[in-house]
């Protein structure tokens, strides 16, 4: 195996001079969880648990965003992609860029507010296959599926040739957007649907706007078996989405804007009080195409503008509710980036509607399906583990950024061929120009410590770590200077990366630098260590998921992987593939 050693260390570093650098300004804050994400915009939230990992889509706000020339209002008609992030800590977020929708359904004009489920399908040869859907509003005037047999990150494809849901079809009219779908799959395996929104139709009224509908899915997933139904929704205008807690059907949703007349004739308020102005309720029920089953229980969100403990102005609301790791989070979206970026002169004063995804916990009784109130702070949530060192670890993944430029980004705005096909990324690096660095959270080193350091990276520039603040002196230095992506190593002292710490990664010197990996390596007190040889052969292939975790070359392995290997001429190659 063939690596440059470069035998900057740590201690070495510490003794220079340190050189003033200026920074790249952070929008996030190093202290915060929201934003999820403190440089792309997106919205309307879903997710999927899939080997340990949660992988959340959302509506590329980022991408009107760049089409609008950074300014302007967010109108959504250049949206065609959605983003996707993953976490196995909730802290710490993998990018992995987009999934370009108008590419894979191409009778599509936009995608927005997706909704995601992935089910075990048992083959006729006894075989299995694990299938990904993804259902999204094309606009507000249908709603349009995906589906990929390989992994979270597809590839997909488009099983219609049209939008699943469309005006004219059974139960569905009159209904005035067809739009934000939200599924689940029961326990049986039975897929259901919900949809809808907007102003009360013809022969609606405020409090009963009748646009909100359900009906259960075929077993293809990608057609309804039956006819749509109407849900007796108090106020709904849209974000619709089911979940199943305690066996029960639970369906949510945002009500209007407007006031609230003939409250009090509504007979199965429960002693409720009316919602809110676009705040988010819930009803119950054990049939769901009985519409008199349904049971209102009342606001469990109010809108995002009303906390203080956010900073987020009042906006519209789509929120996404999840069980992972034994609790339940909430994930919605509010556009506190935005305002941090105007704060900071960094966006257009007249850039408006802009929105980022944010993610609190929610209690829930499973036994009652009772919602308890939600607090939405920039706080967000704590880690629920610690980010080992010692595997393979994406540029990608971090907490917070400052200076951070995805490549992804300017497929989208040339609007010229991507090559990520129908596919979320699978070569994504981060851009990383002088001053710009990021941050992972909660990293666990142990009690031993680390020797050595590996950087992924081509360009030419230099690498500080710092520990526990961008602003320290750098606890190791690595310079480097490649035209292709090659790994370079440190040694380390170990008594400096010991125990649990917040590491940040700051690029002081750049020239087309990118970003694409690192990793530690372990001090064995023993002084036993691997011997890395130089010799001008191909090495064995090594395969890496994306938690870092070796895989097995006898276990398959479904999804997108980390190839690791070293060519004839030595070289040392990663690439990511299915």
């Amino acid at each position: 195996m063939k690596k440059i050693i470069l035998l900057t260390t740590a201690l070495l570093t510490a003794c220079l001079q340190i050189k003033a650098q200026t920074l790249a300004t952070e929008y996030k804050g190093t202290a915060s969880g929201n934003p999820i994400s403190g440089s792309v915009f997106c919205a309307d939230p879903t997710a999927i648990e899939y080997n340990g990992r949660l992988y959340v889509y959302a509506t590329n706000d980022h991408q009107q965003y760049i089409k609008n020339g950074k300014t302007g209002s967010n109108g959504y008609g250049n949206i065609k992609s959605l983003v996707v992030f993953s976490t196995d800590d909730m802290v710490n977020w993998t990018f992995h860029g987009t999934i370009d929708v108008s590419k894979v359904c191409t009778w599509a004009g936009q995608s927005w507010a997706p909704s995601a489920v992935w089910r075990e399908k048992e083959n006729s040869n006894g075989t299995k296959t694990n299938e990904f859907y993804i259902y999204f509003a094309n606009g507000a005037g249908s709603v349009g599926v995906m589906r990929s047999t390989k992994s979270p990150l597809g590839p997909f494809s488009s099983p219609l040739s049209q939008p699943m849901i469309r005006h004219g079809m059974a139960g569905v009219d009159p209904c005035n957007w067809l739009f934000d779908p939200g599924v689940v799959i029961d326990s049986t395996g039975t897929a259901w649907i919900a949809f809808g929104g907007g102003d009360p139709q013809s022969s609606g009224s405020k409090l009963w706007p009748g646009n909100s509908r359900i009906a259960k899915l075929k077993s293809t997933m990608t057609a309804l078996d039956g006819a749509a139904v109407n849900m007796p929704a108090p106020y709904l205008f849209e974000a619709s989405e089911l979940n199943i807690i305690g066996g029960r059907f639970v369906y949510t949703y945002n009500t209007s804007w407007g006031d609230r007349p003939n409250w009090n004739s509504y007979e199965k308020r429960n002693g409720l009080a009316a919602p809110s102005a676009c705040s988010m309720c819930y009803m119950v029920t054990d049939t769901p195409l009985d519409p008199d089953s349904w049971e209102y229980r009342g606001e469990y969100v109010p809108n995002e503008g009303s906390f203080s403990s956010l900073g987020a102005d009042y906006g519209n609301n789509h929120t996404h509710l999840h069980k992972f790791n034994g609790e339940y989070y909430l994930f919605y979206h509010g556009n506190v980036l935005e305002k941090t970026m105007k704060s900071k002169n960094a966006m257009n004063s007249s850039a408006s509607g802009f929105r980022s995804l944010c993610v609190n916990k929610l209690t829930v009784n499973e036994e009652t399906q009772k919602l308890n109130r939600i607090n939405m702070t920039k706080t967000g949530t704590s880690a629920i583990k610690s980010m080992d060192p010692y595997t393979l670890q994406q540029a990608e993944t971090m907490s917070t950024s400052g200076g951070v430029n995805y490549e992804d980004f300017k497929n989208i705005k040339s609007v010229s061929k991507s090559s990520l096909g129908n596919d979320a990324s699978e070569n994504l690096y981060v851009k990383m120009a002088a001053g710009a660095w990021t941050m992972v959270r909660k990293v666990d080193f142990g009690t031993n410590g680390a020797r050595q350091f590996t950087l992924r990276a081509r360009g030419t520039g230099k690498l500080e770590i710092r520990i526990d603040s961008k602003t320290k002196a750098a606890a190791a230095t690595v310079e480097f200077s490649s035209t292709s992506f090659q790994d370079f190593a440190i040694d380390l002292d170990p008594a400096l990366f010991k125990k649990v710490h917040h590491l940040y990664f700051v690029f002081t010197e750049s020239t087309n630098a990118q970003f694409d990996s690192w990793q530690f390596v372990e001090y064995d007190p023993t002084g036993v260590f691997d011997i890395e040889t130089t010799e001008n052969k191909q090495a064995e292939k090594q395969f890496f998921d994306l938690n870092g975790r070796r895989l097995q070359k006898d276990i398959k392995h479904r999804g997108l992987v980390i190839e690791q290997y070293t060519d004839e001429n030595g070289t040392k190659k990663v690439r990511k593939h299915f």
